[in-house]
């Protein structure tokens, strides 16, 4: 009896203890909190490029047109083309690999530009470690990084430096003025001589040498395409 009465004398006491602690506990932590919040309020805001690059490390950024790019359900038919250089420009850009930007290469030596818009097919690799080339017939300028549907109508056999680099001749699937072109034996054969004359004199300023063969039909472009994918 005196031990049960001894416990119920000490217990209001130990109770206090506790919610005395607890109340300390409580206190600092809402001054901790209270110091987190302040400094976050006194943290100047980050930059624009470290936003940037921040949001790269995340990987919030658009995919890669060469890799992550569909070549399109209709293929090798008719295919999306990605545009590196417009119809009319002297300015050469190209495809970065690293980055899947579209850059600037150089300006074409010659008093030439590009007759027709000029790219490459996505999900496609040639023998120099490249996304197969196209040539897409249209009435527009495409912008740089656009991409498009395309059809083969035929293939123009290259050789660049020694080494092979063929182009595929297509037309813009959704261009009422084109888009009924099937084979390339169907464009006017100035048209041809226009392609051709471009390919052969755009290097000669650099002392380059660029040979370019007769021109193939489309089913030269499908199987092309099909052996690239």
């Amino acid at each position: 009896m005196i031990h049960n009465h001894i416990l119920m004398e000490h217990e209001p006491k130990s109770l206090m203890v506790h919610v005395d602690l607890l109340h300390s506990y409580l206190s600092f932590s809402l001054r901790m909190s209270e110091k987190g919040e302040a400094a976050k309020e006194s943290r100047p805001a980050p930059r624009l490029n470290e936003r940037i690059l921040s949001s790269l490390s995340r990987r919030s950024v658009a995919a890669h047109p060469w890799h992550d790019l569909e070549i399109g359900p209709s293929a090798p038919q008719i295919v999306n083309c990605v545009v590196e250089i417009p119809k009319g420009s002297k300015v050469k850009y190209e495809l970065d690999k690293k980055t899947g930007l579209i850059k600037v290469d150089r300006v074409l030596y010659s008093s030439v530009v590009y007759p027709h818009n000029y790219g490459f097919i996505p999900r496609t690799l040639c023998e120099d470690n490249d996304p197969l080339d196209v040539l897409v017939l249209m009435q527009e300028p495409v912008l740089p990084g656009c991409f498009l549907r395309a059809r083969a109508i035929g293939l123009m056999p290259m050789i660049d430096q020694g080494e092979k680099d063929d182009k595929i001749i297509a037309v813009c699937a959704d261009d009422p003025e084109y888009k009924h072109y099937t084979d390339i034996k169907e464009l006017p054969p100035h048209r041809l001589s226009e392609i051709r004359r471009f390919f052969e004199d755009y290097k000669k300023n650099e002392n380059k040498e660029v040979a370019v063969n007769e021109f193939l039909p489309a089913s030269a472009a499908v199987e092309a395409i099909q052996y690239s994918m």
